[in-house]
């Protein structure tokens, strides 16, 4: 009797041998049994459609790559913090990092402003952060109020932590305060690439000479590789834009009415008071040890 693939054969008497119909082979054509294209093209099909919404999504996302720029502000964010938590500890870090994030967004919200395109603050481990942006508004003028932006708002940012530090009790907030009064006063400094630099673009030429003197005086002071670095791309600035004030161009760029020079001093000479007030304030009469 013939056997199919679907039926149970009634088990087999010992030393019976097994019926020829179920032993493997080869299937021929006319040998009845039939091939079920749909078991086999099924899971073809299924990994095919998973392939096809894989695809999808994966297309989905290449274009949306370009408008997150948030990515990677956030990306690196997160390496500086890592960075700087070797040094202080992970909380120090963040509040650190969180201090850097608030006073480039100054610049970020001045240059958009200015109606200059500006990209969401990279951040560089040691270094801070950096903006791309094709210009500073196209005048001395314009450059000075984004440059003053950062201090101006990156003040604010540290200021905001004093009541908090005095509410907890918490030397780790006066001493992030402490940090956010340094590094908004450090970098008026009156040198390109420094804010300071960008506010003297509006008032004379001949503070770049002095700030960069400063600048190399703090450098032999507190010798490092960044403050090197600092002092080698200051003095290329500041060589470059002497060279060229007397030109057309260049007087064109650094006319500013007396009125705007007033108020560009008063904001600079008045940031750099309280900034000083502040970092007096929020000292810590002892080491700040491990956050």
């Amino acid at each position: 009797m013939e056997t199919r693939d679907h039926t149970i054969a009634a088990p087999l008497a010992p030393n019976e041998p097994a019926p020829l119909a179920s032993q493997p082979g080869p299937i021929h054509p006319g040998s009845g049994r039939r091939i079920d294209w749909r078991r086999i093209f099924a899971p073809l099909a299924a990994l095919g459609a998973i392939l096809a919404k894989a695809a999808g999504s994966l297309k989905a996302i290449l274009l949306l790559l370009p408008k997150l720029k948030l990515l990677t502000t956030a990306g690196t964010m997160l390496v500086s913090i890592g960075a700087y938590s070797l040094i202080w500890g992970w909380r120090f870090a963040a509040g650190f990092v969180l201090l850097i994030l608030v006073h480039e967004m100054g610049h970020v919200i001045q240059l958009r402003r200015e109606g200059v395109k500006a990209s969401a603050p990279m951040f560089i481990p040691f270094l801070g952060a950096v903006i791309g942006a094709r210009s500073f508004g196209g005048n001395a003028l314009a450059e000075a109020r984004v440059g003053l932006a950062g201090p101006v708002l990156g003040s604010l940012g540290a200021a905001a932590l004093v009541p908090i530090a005095i509410a907890s009790d918490s030397d780790m907030f006066r001493a992030l305060a402490f940090t956010g009064f340094f590094l908004n006063l450090f970098n008026l400094l009156p040198v390109v690439p420094l804010d300071g630099g960008r506010a003297m673009a509006a008032l004379s030429p001949w503070m770049w000479i002095l700030g960069f003197a400063a600048l190399a005086a703090v450098t032999v002071l507190f010798p490092n590789p960044i403050m090197l670095l600092i002092l080698l791309l200051g003095g290329l600035e500041t060589w470059r834009r002497w060279q060229t004030r007397k030109s057309p161009e260049g007087q064109a760029y650094y006319r500013v009415a007396p009125h705007a020079r007033i108020l560009v001093a008063a904001v600079y000479l008045g940031l750099i008071g309280l900034l000083a007030f502040g970092m007096s304030a929020t000292h810590l009469p002892r080491t700040f040890g491990d956050v």
